[in-house]
């Protein structure tokens, strides 16, 4: 695709197709031009809407020329889902007016608050895991899946400390929002092992815990490390590739998740597009050979029953 492509006196016209269970990656500014230019193999690209709430400009024209080929997934950072106040209706009016310019296959938000009486802090807070939490958190996600008119999925935490309210197990917790409001997960398998570490459970069996017919998106990303003292704490940065110890933890998901897509975020440090491309595909690559590993476990079960 051309520079011409970005030149459009018409409306774009929009494939409908349902994101692949395959790769795909959170699209950058620095990479447009190389997508446009080369017309990457890749499964598919997600966006933070919030970058796109404005009415026009060079974002959009370079997101609806990317659109017309490839299928979008819009992955919010700003609704707070797990405030007391409601969501507002402003920003959900934004995001609806965005989904319906560009149909995205999949629309996911956070678990986590970020605003209070009015005032926006630029992170994703931790939520203490009870009852009451439960409940607030349901409730803004069937605000926000009434107003879109379609079910969101909702990602996991990365947390570094542990509220001493917290009652409900973190999967228990996500499993009971999921339940009451009909949405799905988005399982970021990097945060579980990052939590795992922070705070000394086995991510294996946090894994196990989570249906995969829930899940219907998996994010990857890197992680740093930092000394605090004499602990080591694990800081979900997405600025560096996926290690090791996570793609283990993937490709053992995979085997039980064939149909989920994978994302691989780097938001931070961001390399050139051939190492973003190769992280992806290395994605590719391990949840086809845990598919097929789960294919033949299953008919050697079948085989022994």
């Amino acid at each position: 695709m051309t520079e011409k492509s970005l030149k459009s006196d018409s409306s774009p016209v929009f494939s409908t197709n349902p994101i692949p269970a395959r790769a795909g990656v959170g699209l950058k500014a620095e990479h447009y031009q190389n997508i446009l230019e080369t017309s990457p193999d890749i499964g598919w690209f997600e966006v933070h809407p919030e970058n796109y709430m404005g009415a026009g400009g060079p974002p959009h024209k370079y997101l609806e020329a990317i659109r017309r080929d490839y299928p979008l997934s819009l992955h919010g950072v700003g609704l707070s889902l797990g405030s007391a106040e409601p969501v507002s209706p402003d920003h959900l009016a934004r995001l609806a007016a965005l989904i319906a310019r560009y149909e995205p296959a999949l629309v996911s938000e956070h678990v986590s608050w970020s605003v209070l009486g009015g005032a926006y802090f630029n992170d994703l807070l931790p939520l203490p895991y009870t009852e009451e939490t439960v409940n607030t958190l349901s409730d803004n996600i069937s605000r926000m899946q009434d107003a879109l008119g379609r079910a969101i999925l909702v990602e996991n935490p990365s947390t570094y400390l542990e509220f001493e309210a917290s009652q409900i197990p973190e999967p228990e917790f996500l499993l009971e929002v999921a339940r009451r409001t009909g949405c799905g997960l988005l399982l970021d398998i990097n945060n579980v092992f990052v939590c795992a570490r922070n705070h000394g459970f086995d991510p294996d069996a946090y894994l196990a815990q989570i249906p995969p017919a829930l899940v219907g998106e998996i994010h990857m990303a890197g992680h740093a490390v930092e000394i605090k003292g004499n602990r080591e704490l694990r800081i979900d940065d997405h600025g560096s590739p996926v290690i090791d110890d996570v793609w283990a933890l993937y490709e053992g998901y995979m085997a039980r998740a064939p149909h989920a897509p994978t994302l691989i975020e780097w938001d931070r440090h961001i390399p050139a597009w051939d190492v973003l491309l190769a992280e992806a595909q290395k994605a590719d690559a391990k949840s086809a050979a845990a598919r097929q590993a789960g294919a033949q476990e299953g008919r050697s079960h079948a085989q022994s029953a």
